[in-house]
């Protein structure tokens, strides 16, 4: 039994890693862009939902109305004001963009906020649980952060491709100058697309804070988890990206249980084994 709740278990951390990576794939899909900082934004948003519910006494969830919108807000500015201008042939120049964002922001939370672990509160609901048949007990928060999850990519999904907004995300994504010349701004579409990566965010930042302690220096942790789901899924697949996300939380949690000191190992190994198998992922998008 122990064996089956560590699958249940990974299956719904993986809910969380898929919230991590969702944005990653979204901005990748759309503009070729690999954001270095995205783990240093999911830790900027768990930073101001903290802030937030300490400041206003709001519970984390409720919170997320707030997180959200900035965090979008920061992602369009951003988008408009820096990344575009470094967009083109050569990914060289966003990268080292997004890597000095990084630097910033992991430093400018440490300024802020210290280096000490902080933790966001979200009372009887970290405890709460559901009793399931074999004696599995499943936390009612792992459970709400893989709804949350299914339910961010199928949103991701329909605006992709049922919405103006994502047709206008494929156009650019085909051929950019084509779609300046049917009159769509790239650079205001490039916005949105940062926007929404960055309001997914936001959700992904707050349900990491509610869950574990977090700290400036994480950031990069996320990184690694978010790409890890990204590629085992397929580059701008975003259901690819939950299945990606579900394989490393299994893979970890399966670690976990042979021996506590194997969990991280046990989900870079999977990883390593679906590149090793298939280099695009299990289920890269075909252009």
């Amino acid at each position: 039994m122990d064996w089956v709740n560590a699958i249940v278990q990974g299956i719904l951390l993986g809910g969380l890693y898929a919230l991590f990576a969702a944005g990653l794939s979204l901005i990748f899909g759309v503009m070729r862009l690999v954001n270095i900082a995205h783990g240093d934004f999911i830790v900027l948003a768990a930073f101001l939902g903290l802030t937030i519910t300490t400041t206003l006494g709001l519970s984390p969830l409720v919170a997320l109305a707030l997180v959200v919108p900035v965090m979008a807000a920061i992602g369009y500015v951003l988008q408009r004001g820096i990344l575009n201008r470094t967009l083109g042939e050569d990914i060289l120049p966003p990268l080292m963009v997004t890597f000095g964002l990084s630097v910033i922001i992991q430093n400018g939370l440490l300024e802020i906020y210290s280096a000490d672990p902080q933790k966001m509160s979200a009372g009887s609901l970290e405890t709460a649980s559901l009793s399931l048949p074999g004696d599995l007990n499943v936390g009612v928060l792992p459970i709400l952060m893989f709804v949350v999850a299914v339910a961010v990519i199928a949103g991701l999904q329909w605006i992709f491709y049922r919405s103006s907004l994502g047709r206008a995300f494929r156009a650019v994504s085909d051929n950019q100058d084509i779609a300046q010349l049917m009159g769509l701004n790239k650079a205001h579409v490039f916005g949105m697309a940062m926007a929404l990566s960055l309001a997914v965010v936001g959700i992904a930042g707050v349900f990491l804070g509610i869950r574990t302690s977090f700290d400036p220096s994480i950031g990069p942790g996320r990184l690694i988890f978010g790409f890890e789901a990204v590629i085992i899924g397929g580059l701008g697949n975003l259901w690819g990206t939950l299945v990606g996300g579900i394989i490393l939380g299994v893979s970890q949690n399966i670690g976990a249980q042979i021996n506590p000191g194997w969990q991280l190992l046990a989900g870079h190994l999977a990883f390593l084994f679906v590149l090793a198998v298939r280099p695009r992922g299990l289920f890269p998008r075909i252009d």
